[in-house]
């Protein structure tokens, strides 16, 4: 059985319990999983990594891969949440198979040399043909670890909804379909490359019914839900008006928290919804840079983790951020922080942990997040001797606080992704070529 060792690190950063940081320090890894952590350990293959920083790879919990193809879209740039639907909407109805494909592709390529191992994603519309598989394909392609949901819409405009009425599926198909993507795809063993979520887009886009007969059939077939939560105020008020309950009481009478069940965004909880989720173990996709593109505010994470509520990072898609690049997530997520609580609310290293350990939790991954005996080999070596992080005292604080950094080498269950800043799986320019042209049919 051939083994790798990622070879005298100048800190490896575990995240184990005790979160240890381990000096001039080699991973032994064997069959994807890492099998050593120490000195003095040799394998097969040899990764030097000298004066680098190596990490748990980063885990993005929350993003909508085909509108890498929408990015900085006029009409959109200046618009709060509501409007900025209503914008791209109609551009969405165009995609098909190809422009869902080759858009999760490149979103997923900006995660893994942004150091991300592993991604969600909420693919909510299905227009032309689309299906999920579309974006599990590009995936595979890159060779990421992947979480895709299989989203929905059910309430069109007609209805008093947002999304046009070309894009709504009918709720008995939604579940049928649910069902099919779960049984062909889902993988519930440690080490799994894909599993499968439910994910309807929010309380103002789907019934009442479809959000609870989602919940059941997660719950029958062992599967995580997702969806979005108290995103901003219009959120807030909609929620007040049509349910006569914030969106916390409103997911919990539905069966929408739990160990099992990740809220994106969750911006406007207030103290009892933080509480809620606390005590039920519902997980928080926190994506700061979409909060602030949209004007939506500042989540409350500082109380969150107070609580004790599980919270991870995610990039958004990609035309509400308008960029995929996880390190950056975390740093933007520790300064509004700092904004928001003081200078002193968020450390360089919890962020770290959020963009890491966290991701793995909220995700239901126990076989992620660290580096750890027995953990899979979900590993970015970041190499920090260019100009951006020059004269610092502090290699694992400077990862975060100073950048952009773009990770060096990523594995992901022990193989390499990233090789010396190139991705091993695909052709980055033929990919990117491929995207500009899919776009630029879009706009015409």
């Amino acid at each position: 059985m051939a083994t790798t060792v990622i070879k005298n690190a100048q800190v490896v950063v575990t995240m184990n319990k005790a979160r240890a940081e381990i000096s001039h320090a080699d991973i032994l890894i064997r069959d994807g999983v890492i099998d050593a952590v120490g000195q003095g350990l040799n394998g097969d293959e040899v990764i030097h990594a000298q004066g680098c920083v190596v990490t748990p790879g980063l885990v993005n919990t929350h993003h909508h891969l085909f509108q890498t193809l929408t990015r900085a879209v006029p009409g959109g740039q200046d618009a709060l949440l509501f409007g900025w639907l209503q914008t791209l909407y109609p551009i969405w109805a165009k995609m098909g198979p190809d422009e869902i494909f080759t858009s999760a592709q490149v979103g997923l390529a900006e995660l893994a040399l942004s150091g991300c191992t592993m991604s969600s994603d909420h693919l909510y519309m299905y227009p032309n043909g689309a299906r999920l598989e579309d974006t599990i394909e590009a995936a595979k392609t890159i060779g990421l670890r992947f979480h895709p949901t299989r989203g929905s819409m059910s309430i069109g405009e007609s209805a008093g909804g947002l999304p046009p009425d070309t894009l709504v599926e009918n709720e008995a198909a939604i579940l049928e379909d649910c069902i099919r993507v779960v049984d062909a795809f889902h993988d519930a063993t440690d080490g799994a490359m894909v599993r499968v979520g439910l994910a309807p887009c929010s309380p103002f886009s789907v019934s009442r019914e479809l959000m609870r007969d989602t919940a059941l059939l997660a719950r029958d077939k062992g599967v995580m839900l997702h969806t979005h939560l108290a995103e901003n105020d219009e959120d807030i008020s909609y929620s007040l008006e049509k349910f006569g309950c914030r969106p916390g009481q409103y997911a919990e009478d539905l069966g929408w928290t739990g160990h099992d069940v990740w809220h994106a965004h969750c911006v406007k909880l207030d103290t009892q919804e933080i509480d809620l989720f606390a005590r039920s173990g519902t997980g928080v996709a926190h994506c700061p840079c979409s909060n602030c593109r949209l004007g939506s505010g500042i989540a409350p994470v500082r109380q969150m983790r107070d609580a004790g509520v599980k919270v991870a990072l995610g990039v958004d898609g990609s035309a509400s951020n308008d960029a995929g690049h996880l390190l950056d997530e975390a740093r933007q997520l520790m300064l509004l922080q700092r904004v928001a609580n003081g200078a002193d609310a968020m450390s360089a290293r919890e962020t770290l942990e959020i963009a890491t350990l966290g991701g793995a939790q909220v995700l239901g991954r126990s076989d992620l997040g660290s580096i750890e005996v027995g953990k899979r080999a979900d590993i970015a070596i970041w190499d920090l001797s260019g100009i951006a992080a020059a004269g610092n005292w502090d290699l694992v604080a400077a990862l975060v606080l100073t950048g952009p950094h773009n990770v060096r080498d990523l594995l992901v269950e022990g193989r390499r992704v990233v090789r010396d800043g190139h991705l091993t799986g695909i052709e980055l320019g033929t990919v990117i070529e491929r995207q500009n042209t899919l776009a630029r049919a879009l706009m015409a």
